[in-house]
């Protein structure tokens, strides 16, 4: 399968994910909890809280270790789990520590990390995962928008808006650029190839390098990238539609929206600005709007890598039941 092939295949599946994200992620809205009018303080939460590290390009020994005491914690395998953490002294082991041994000093261990650690998002991440999990809601509610607010260019900000916006399809929406990503041994030799073709006056290389930012969730990083490439050429509808797209947030997803949508008048027929307001729309729940664009794409340039991508979209979207 080629690189375009596998974009695409991606990004057809993830119309279903999309669709069905505007109310799997749930987190404050079980038994009332809303982000806007949560409670003091609620019962405490059954089980461990989730853990959600990140470890990015990383593909050391200790990450390859904790991402599979991660694993095992999400089967309910906490004595497996604990056993692989406690061989580590690192933030995002003893993090791990603590929810394995939930709820034993979980929350006293999270606010300790984050005393001593205070710049690291994901010790303060996980403290709002402890506080909604020890009842306290509307402290959880705080500490995810710190988080969101205070580490932009960090996964866990990400990860903290899905908690705070769950009607939205969880994570990024995506980017189609219609370039492949070169081959690495590691996705880190990956990652710092693009960053060196980057540092060209290269509008694709730039693009590539936002991507690979963006899979990442380094939405700030990315967001510089993809402007970078839409200054060196005004004229290009894609990379205007990434630059467009890279700001996007839900926290103000309107700013995305208002860059994005004057272009589908700069460039008409470009269907990878069709493409990419679908998205965005499939991203904010407006499904029947999304639907809309995509077939857009389609009559404007059939058979391109974005029509292809509309049509896998489309495909994911059920006839029915839209708004």
């Amino acid at each position: 399968m080629t690189a375009r092939a596998r974009v695409l295949a991606i990004v057809a599946a993830a119309a279903a994910l999309a669709v069905a994200g505007t109310v799997t992620i749930t987190w404050l809205q079980t038994r009332g909890e809303t982000t806007q009018a949560a409670g003091a303080v609620t019962k405490p939460r059954p089980g461990v809280p989730p853990l959600t590290l990140d470890f990015g390009v990383r593909s050391d020994p200790e990450a390859k270790a904790l991402d599979r005491g991660e694993l095992l914690l999400r089967k309910g395998k906490r004595d497996a789990a604990l056993r692989i953490f406690s061989r580590y002294d690192s933030v995002d082991a003893q993090i791990g520590v603590a929810f394995a041994s939930w709820p034993k000093g979980g929350l006293d261990t999270l606010k300790r990390l984050v005393a001593s650690h205070p710049r690291n998002a994901a010790a303060q991440l996980h403290l709002g995962w402890a506080l909604l999990w020890t009842g306290r809601a509307a402290d959880a509610v705080r500490q995810f928008r710190r988080v969101a607010s205070e580490f932009p260019d960090a996964a866990e900000s990400v990860t903290a808006e899905d908690v705070l916006y769950p009607k939205m399809a969880p994570n990024l929406p995506y980017i189609v650029v219609g370039l492949g990503l070169p081959s690495a041994p590691t996705a880190g030799d990956q990652l710092r190839l693009l960053a060196r073709e980057a540092r060209r006056n290269d509008v694709d290389a730039k693009l590539r390098y936002g991507l690979g930012l963006w899979s990442l969730r380094r939405r700030v990083s990315a967001e510089r990238q993809f402007a970078a490439a839409a200054a060196l050429a005004p004229r290009n509808a894609v990379a205007q539609t990434a630059a467009a797209v890279g700001t996007f947030t839900k926290r103000n997803p309107v700013g995305a929206f208002s860059r994005l949508g004057p272009l589908s008048g700069e460039f008409p027929r470009a269907a990878v600005v069709r493409l990419h307001l679908g998205i965005l729309l499939l991203w904010t729940g407006q499904i029947r709007k999304a639907a809309a664009q995509f077939r857009l794409a389609l009559v404007d340039e059939p058979g391109s890598t974005w029509a292809k991508a509309a049509q896998g979209l489309l495909s994911a979207i059920p006839a029915t039941g839209t708004k």
